[in-house]
């Protein structure tokens, strides 16, 4: 199969695609599945932080700007490497959906 044609194949959701044709587009997607999942914790950790009260003003506005800014270039990346949110879910077999 010609590489053009490797680089086209849809993404299987809940799949990671690490054949050797295309290694790259399976790494691409587990490496923004660690991503998204990391941001989800901290995303969580920060809300419940902001809800207890433990941050000034200054800080929830840092907080809401770095993670505006990381979903911003998620969706960028997400793009490039031809990924939708579904494809970063990942299926973990009887422990279910990891994301």
């Amino acid at each position: 199969m010609p590489q053009q044609d490797l680089d086209k194949r849809p993404v299987q959701s809940g799949r990671i695609n690490l054949d050797p044709e295309g290694a790259e587009q399976g790494l691409a997607q587990l490496v923004l599945t660690v991503i998204e999942l990391l941001r989800q914790l901290v995303e969580r950790h920060a809300m419940r932080r902001v809800e207890g009260g433990t941050l000034s003003d200054e800080q929830i506005e840092n907080l809401g700007v770095a993670l505006q800014n990381l979903e911003i270039k998620m969706d960028e990346l997400k793009g490039i490497f031809d990924l939708e949110d579904e494809d970063l879910n990942i299926d973990l077999g009887p422990l279910g959906n990891l994301l």
